[in-house]
């Protein structure tokens, strides 16, 4: 599969990413209960496959997401060569807290879980849900604390992961980044990230472009899961869901290879994360990114309206 550079950090990563949050079940999101036994059968799947970037984060599942990839790593005797893993800081889940100290005890806890002594990739998490962004921001603050640790070669490349672009587009322009992580603000529903994959693009900063399926729907259809990011959604919301659907099966291509193929298609975006919860989706992105999708299908599909307004604006974010 083929790779490009993550920045200037020397790194490469394929331009198919895995997202391991739903492996660290967390049905309060998701809907559904992912078994021990099922998560190691996909982790290990990835491992195999030609994917080479996984992505979790210290909250996914409060701790099990990591501590799964852990188990799936020592049983196998190390991380592949060549593999890239991505992991995040985390705010203190109780407290909100998210200083200098609580990134120390944050990039501890993700290395004890996944048994590494260091990571190749580090993003600062959800910094919008801080009980107090100053601590982030400030001298001597949690970003700086981030950048120390590239540093001290804990990690080899850093960057920002988060929701809100109000917050999170000022912040990525006033430190160097290697990279950053945006979530269902790119898709066929919704292109608000687009300025700041501009200015990402400019700055040689990665731009990792996640939840191309906007919660899923865009992969398992609206009868299926007539839910948007995450939030169920009435017939009036679905609408344009359906219209999208009703496009491609016209073209009789699945709705699914058309989500992950606009923002694969995007010269912008270094590499997409997509979800997986079961082995079955590992060989279904894959194909569904390889699928030949005709060119009138893909105008027709891009040239709809689209939403520029935040998709998660009234989101409750659970870890569990």
């Amino acid at each position: 599969m083929k790779k490009q550079k993550l920045g200037i950090s020397g790194l490469s990563v394929t331009s198919v990413a895995f997202g391991a949050s739903a492996l660290g079940n967390m049905p309060d999101t998701y809907g559904y209960e992912v078994n021990e036994a099922r998560a190691q059968t996909t982790l290990q799947k990835i491992f195999d496959g030609p994917v080479n970037f996984l992505d979790t984060s210290n909250n996914y599942g409060l701790g099990r997401s990591e501590s799964r990839i852990g188990q799936a790593i020592k049983a196998r005797g190390g991380l592949p060569d060549g593999f890239v893993l991505a992991t995040k800081l985390d705010r203190d889940m109780q407290t909100g807290c998210f200083d200098a100290d609580r990134v120390a005890r944050s990039i501890e806890e993700s290395l004890t879980r996944l048994g590494l002594d260091c990571v190749p990739l580090l993003h600062l998490h959800d910094p919008e849900h801080a009980r107090d962004l100053s601590e982030v921001t400030r001298d001597g603050g949690a970003i700086d604390a981030l950048f120390k640790l590239k540093e001290q070669g804990l990690v080899t490349a850093v960057g920002l992961a988060m929701g809100a672009l109000d917050i999170m587009f000022p912040i990525l322009k006033a430190y160097p980044f290697d990279s950053l992580i945006s979530h269902n603000r790119f898709t066929l529903l919704n292109r608000s990230a687009g300025p700041m994959f501009d200015y990402a693009q400019t700055q040689r900063i990665a731009v990792f472009n996640a939840a191309p399926y906007a919660g899923g729907v865009l992969a398992k259809g609206s009868h299926d899961m007539p839910k948007i990011t995450y939030r169920p959604a009435d017939a009036k919301q679905l609408k344009p869901i359906r219209v999208l659907e009703e496009i491609c099966a016209r073209h009789n291509i699945p709705l699914g290879a058309a989500a992950l193929q606009f923002s694969l298609k995007d010269n912008r975006v270094t590499s997409t994360i997509v979800g997986v919860s079961r082995p079955e989706r590992i060989e279904e992105t894959l194909e569904w990114a390889a699928l030949k999708i005709p060119e009138a299908a893909l105008i027709e599909l891009t040239q709809l309206s689209y939403d520029l307004d935040d998709p998660e604006a009234n989101r409750l974010y659970k870890p569990g």
